[in-house]
């Protein structure tokens, strides 16, 4: 049998994902299946799951292992270009066994097949990239801003992932916005967890709601609800009320917007992108708050003219299979030639 299937791997914080794409970059699975990850048990545990996530992967697509190519893989930040974690961990992590793992080498090793590694917001972003454009996604290029957690992102050019020199490109969510005009007076500039104060991370993030926003807010609205619950359930609650049209949740998530935008124009000037992608969970929501946070930002984003006429603020779809599915079309880039 000829190798003519890539296996694409998504490891989160507590589930992996995966899809099986052949050589015309048709995927062989459609449903989103999720299985544990156990990253929080270690790398032992984490590789005995991926290794269950492969092998689940085959059945569902009803291939042998023979006809596997290579694997895609993507796992969260921060590590290297080639898979490596931090010498510090991370927040999905932080078992001391993760600290400085070679996570890429370990999961061929397991596997017995060549593994290309992205971080999870590139592999998305090229996904997004390569659905968006199809057949002329060579000729473009587009970043993207993964809202979460945290602030991913991934900077595509002429269809390939940019990487950079020690893995770290498409970090957006650290590039420091002006504060000027977004915060109120007397509003604290939030700090990030990275130690940056004022990066589109602080703002644009649930870490950014629940360190920053939220506590300030609560300030100017002494008789809300969301004072009788814990900052952290708060901070969860918030997008349902900004969907009900709470007055203050809007007031918050128009700082998030008008922070992504600012990143936006920034990125414009350097980069000036096609397509400035959008994703996450601020946009897994009811149409008209999505569309409504959607519209902020494409005001907030400050385009030359010229840029306005050729580019575009969009939402990423499918951002559930987006990992694994983009880290199997980087696997493909990679070893399918």
């Amino acid at each position: 049998m000829s190798a003519d299937y890539i296996v694409g791997l998504d490891n989160g914080g507590t589930a992996n994902k995966f899809t099986v794409m052949d050589r015309s970059g048709e995927y062989l699975i459609d449903e989103l299946i999720e299985l544990p990850s156990r990253v929080t048990d270690g790398p032992g545990a984490a590789l005995d799951a991926l290794r269950e996530a492969f092998e689940m992967a085959l059945t569902t697509a009803g291939i042998e292992r023979s006809q596997v190519l290579g694997v895609g893989f993507d796992s969260p930040g921060p590590a290297s270009a080639v898979g490596v974690l931090s010498s510090r961990g991370a927040t999905n992590f932080a078992h001391r066994d993760w600290w400085g793992f070679d996570f890429r080498t370990a999961l061929e090793k397991i596997l017995g097949l060549p593994v290309v590694y992205s971080n999870d917001t590139n592999a998305a972003a090229l996904y997004a990239h390569h659905r968006h454009f199809g057949a002329v996604a060579g000729d473009r290029s587009s970043v993207a801003a993964i809202v979460g957690t945290g602030l991913g992102g991934g900077v595509i050019h002429e269809g390939h992932m940019i990487k950079g020199a020690a893995g770290m490109a498409g970090e957006l969510g650290h590039v420091q916005v002006p504060t000027d005009g977004i915060l109120r007076e007397g509003q604290p500039v939030p700090v990030c967890n990275c130690g940056f104060a004022g990066d589109a991370e602080s703002f644009a993030s649930l870490t950014g709601i629940r360190k920053s926003l939220l506590p300030y807010w609560l300030t100017q609205y002494p008789d809300h609800e969301l004072h009788q619950v814990d900052v952290a359930d708060g901070s969860k609650a918030v997008r349902g009320f900004g969907e009900r049209g709470d007055e203050m949740a809007l007031k918050i998530f128009e700082q998030q917007a008008m922070a992504i935008g600012r990143l936006f124009t920034i990125v414009s000037n350097v980069i000036d992108p096609d397509v400035y992608f959008l994703g996450g969970g601020v946009l897994e929501a009811a149409p008209h708050f999505r569309d409504w946070f959607l519209d902020q930002v494409r005001e907030h984003t400050k385009l030359r003219d010229e840029q306005r006429d050729v580019a575009e603020v969009l939402e990423v779809t499918d951002l559930d299979m987006a990992g694994c599915r983009g880290a199997a079309v980087a696997a493909l880039s990679a070893l399918g030639h």
